[in-house]
Parts: C-alpha cells; structure tokens; sequence
C-alpha cells in the first residue's frame, strides 16, 4: 500500500510556476518544492518536468541540482527522476564501487525482485540508454561468479505477472530446493532457476510448501548452510519475493541503527516504496522492531530532508 498522498488533480503549468517562483530570489523555499513534488505520483512527476523544460527551457533536475544541498538534494532528484531511469542509475552505481558486497548487490536484488516485471523491463532498457551496455554485461565485467550467474538470471526474467500457482508444481520444486541445500549446492542450477524464473506466487506458494515438508523456512535452511556472500545473496532474494516490506524494513533499521546513518539506503527505501507499500513497510517495521519506523526515522534525520522523508511516508 503506497503512503505517497496526492491531490486528484494537479495543474502541471501551476505546479512548474510554484517551482520557478521557489528558486527566485535570495535562496530556495524548500517548503515549496517539499508541497510540490512530495505529493505528485510519478505520472505526475513526469509531466511537471516536461512543462518546466517547455516554459523555461531548462532541466528541472538540473535547477533542483543547482538549487539545494546535500541528502535533501539527493532525496528531492532521486524522486523527481522517472522511476526506471532512477533505479538504473542506482544499480549502476552499486557496481562502480571499489567493493562490492552484499549491501550493494542487495540494489539489484530490490530491482529484479521488489518490482513489476515491466518496470524491470524499463530499467534494462533505460540502462542501455545512459551507460551504452546491458545490465547484465555490466553485472559480468563487475562481479564474480557464482554471483554474477545468479543476479544476470535475476535481472534478465520477465516473470508471468498474475496470480497464478501450480500446488503440484511448488510440491515439487520446494524438494528440489531441499535437495540441493541439503548437498549444500546454494549455487545449483536448480535454485538458479527456480528463483529467477518462477512468478512470486507460485515461489511463495513454494516457500509455504518447503516449510510445511520440512519444518524450517527456507531462509533458515539457507543460513544453516554456512557462511559467504551467496548465502546472504539467496535470503536477500527470498526475503524480496515472499515479503518485500519485510526486506525494506530491515533496510530502513539498518540504514539507522548505531552510530551515524546510512542516508543513501535510508533515502532509496523511502523514494522507491513511496508509490507501492510504504504503509505495509512501517507495518512491519513496528511487528519486527517494536518501535516506529516514523520516530526512528525522525529521530535520525533532520531539517529539510527529514521534511520530505516524512511527506514520502504520508506524515
């Protein structure tokens, strides 16, 4: 359930005016572009960027860019950018790091595995578009096997995207899963494919199954399997299919638990749930936590960006 509130109806020409008029002058109303783009869906987004360019032959990114500072700035044109475009450029910048873990690759993972199959589509395409190379030759030439076999199989899957399972079918697959981590062969082809293949009811109905015939989750077994950066990777991927909101939860924690914050995960969980399950991500939060994701949250950030945070969640 998304938590982004929106107007029915908005004027793109009024709502580009505002903007201009924010930027006049000595210094920025940070409050305005706050009311503006905080309560536009992405449609909506789009639209405001296309006027501002025709009446003010500029790039309103560009103008934000110039305009504001720091995690603020960061937060404002990670949103205001057109969603495939925004997380193409965030999966290339979780592979241009002089390392590359788990808290990296998790991007991609959010990517391939937290969104709809045609927005998956339209990251790839527009990957192709900014940096001249698919997404997957750039996960190859960036990240080892057997990771790279993994996450290339993730990204270029164009699952069914109704809700449609096969109980034979996940009876089945939920053994071979089973077999496979029981041979403590996390990178067999079997789980490879299941993962990357399957559409996510019928991989939840899958992970319903292995629990019921084998007692554990199977993220439990997967974590019995040892240590390395493919066993976090495989949960990662579970986590983002059986319950996505779950995933973000523990990203939001993690991006604010001990000393200082980790604003770029903090602000990517806000910007990319704002129009899905924000909501049901604060619902969990406080089921797994005990605790408010919006005074956590709060109590973590400040100013402006604390501000727009807030107006993302709903607040």
């Amino acid at each position: 359930m998304a938590s982004l509130r929106v107007p029915e109806v908005t004027a793109p020409i009024q709502d580009s005016e505002r903007l201009r008029k924010a930027f006049e002058g000595f210094g920025t109303d940070e409050e305005a572009v706050i009311s503006v783009l905080g309560h536009r869906n992405a449609n909506q987004r789009k639209k405001i960027r296309e006027t501002y360019q025709q009446l003010y032959n500029e790039s309103l990114i560009d103008r934000l860019h110039s305009e504001l500072s720091g995690d603020f700035r960061n937060a404002v044109i990670l949103w205001t950018t057109d969603p495939p475009e925004r997380d193409a450029k965030l999966a290339n910048a979780a592979l241009k790091g002089w390392r590359i873990g788990i808290k990296e690759l998790q991007v991609l993972v959010e990517i391939a595995c937290a969104s709809s199959p045609n927005h998956l589509m339209a990251v790839r395409q527009a990957y192709c578009s900014l940096f001249d190379c698919s997404l997957e030759e750039y996960i190859v030439s960036n990240v080892h096997k057997p990771l790279s076999k993994l996450l290339v199989g993730l990204v270029s899957s164009y699952r069914y995207d109704k809700e449609v399972v096969d109980p034979e079918a996940a009876m089945l697959e939920a053994a071979r899963l089973n077999e496979a981590i029981n041979k403590k062969q996390l990178d067999h082809d079997d789980i490879v494919w299941i993962l990357s293949t399957r559409n996510v009811f019928q991989l939840r109905a899958t992970f319903a199954y292995y629990k019921q015939l084998y007692g554990n989750t199977l993220e439990q077994d997967i974590k019995n399997c040892g240590k390395g950066d493919f066993k976090s990777l495989l949960n990662v991927i579970v986590c983002c299919i059986d319950c996505p909101e779950k995933h973000f939860a523990k990203v939001v924690k993690d991006s604010i638990w001990g000393l200082g914050t980790d604003e770029d995960s903090l602000t990517r969980a806000f910007v990319t749930r704002a129009e899905i399950d924000l909501s049901k991500v604060e619902v969990e939060y406080a089921a797994m936590y005990k605790s408010s994701l919006e005074d956590d949250t709060s109590g973590d950030t400040s100013g402006d960006y604390r501000r727009f945070l807030m107006t993302l969640l709903g607040k």
